[in-house]
């Protein structure tokens, strides 16, 4: 699946305390041991806002990435099988907001 890291978001805030917290507790997931960008073997370090790629969704989700994919703002990056990370929505109102 490909996913544009989202610009101007490092303002956003939520109850989880991070977003990588966020992902944690509303993925139903454990934390992978490497970056899910298909290429990279770092270790997700932050919970990245990112849209999903060429889709009529715009909604904004949350993934685990690291740093130095998280600071690839405005690029598409393609993640392994969506199946194999979930995407978590960034919508406090919905998640633990």
């Amino acid at each position: 699946m490909k996913v544009t890291n989202i610009n101007g978001t490092s303002q956003k805030t939520c109850k989880c305390g991070s977003w990588l917290d966020h992902w944690k507790n509303f993925s139903e997931q454990t934390l992978p041991a490497y970056c899910p960008e298909v290429n990279c073997y770092n270790k997700p370090e932050v919970g990245a806002h990112v849209q999903k790629d060429s889709s009529t969704d715009k909604s904004w989700y949350i993934v685990p990435l690291c740093k130095t994919h998280n600071a690839k703002k405005g690029e598409t990056i393609t993640i392994i099988d969506i199946d194999s990370i979930k995407l978590v929505s960034a919508n406090v109102s919905e998640t633990c907001g």
